[in-house]
């Protein structure tokens, strides 16, 4: 994402499986490593981050374990401070919000508390997330010289879902009824333009990403794409985010994808 070896900084959410950690693989060992990898989860020593651990383990300067609850703003702001620690004034070039969660089902099946955990951790989560690392982001981009808008500089990047699209839910629903999760993902599409049109003037991006029907946790097994393949693309697509992107929604192949 950056064309200086070493200058980046990324932090990405739920990164401890599924399409974060696949993310995280990928940075650390492609050809251009970002200076600090910081992989926030909600339990970095739980059985599902053992994987996590492991990687850590082979690059232990580039990798910054954090433990984040995007639902509780007390872990978010304890989270910041451990970054901006290790960050010592430089600033934050890209937070991805990955984290979320999904119950299926249609509106019979789905209570009020799947309704308020989609939504505390779909949409309010990304908010306060985004409101804690705020400073960190403008640094990126007040230190940057190069003119416009990229992930070279400073973005948010919201990994959403083509399910809350109000346009493309309507061939997507009969086969992936997630009554809650696409509702919150509207949501979460709609943060997205708002906190673009209040950060342009810092310079800070905000575009929702689609990774497609990825084999995860939330994918499901019968998902036809590997979350390696979903990841390839989504980092891709970051390469070439320009301010002709910002508030914008595309998938993991770099095709907008209509509200």
């Amino acid at each position: 994402m950056a064309e200086e070896k070493g200058e980046r900084s990324i932090l990405i959410t739920g990164a401890n499986r599924g399409l974060g950690f696949e993310m995280v693989r990928q940075l650390v060992e492609g050809p251009c490593k970002p200076r600090n990898v910081f992989a926030a989860c909600r339990n970095p020593d739980g059985a599902q981050a053992e994987e996590l651990r492991n990687l850590v383990k082979k690059y232990p300067d580039i990798i910054t374990v954090v433990r984040l609850d995007a639902t509780d703003p007390s872990s978010i702001q304890e989270s910041a401070k451990v970054v901006g620690s290790k960050l010592k004034g430089r600033g934050l070039n890209v937070l991805v919000n990955n984290a979320g969660v999904m119950a299926a089902g249609n509106m019979e099946d789905t209570t009020d508390d799947n309704m308020l955990s989609a939504f505390s951790t779909n949409v309010m989560g990304p908010m306060n997330v985004i409101k804690g690392f705020l400073p960190y982001l403008r640094t990126a981009a007040k230190s940057c010289d190069k003119p416009g808008m990229s992930c070279c500089k400073a973005a948010v990047i919201n990994i959403s879902t083509a399910l809350g699209s109000m346009s493309s839910i309507p061939q997507l629903y009969s086969v992936f009824p997630a009554f809650s999760y696409s509702i919150s993902k509207a949501g979460l599409n709609m943060l997205t333009v708002c906190c673009s049109l209040d950060l342009k003037e810092d310079g800070i991006l905000c575009t929702a990403l689609h990774p497609g029907w990825v084999r995860t946790d939330t994918g499901g097994p019968q998902a036809p794409m590997e979350a390696k393949q979903s990841v390839e693309g989504l980092l891709k697509v970051m390469q070439t985010l320009t301010e002709k992107n910002n508030g914008g929604f595309l998938d993991y192949t770099g095709k907008t994808v209509p509200w």
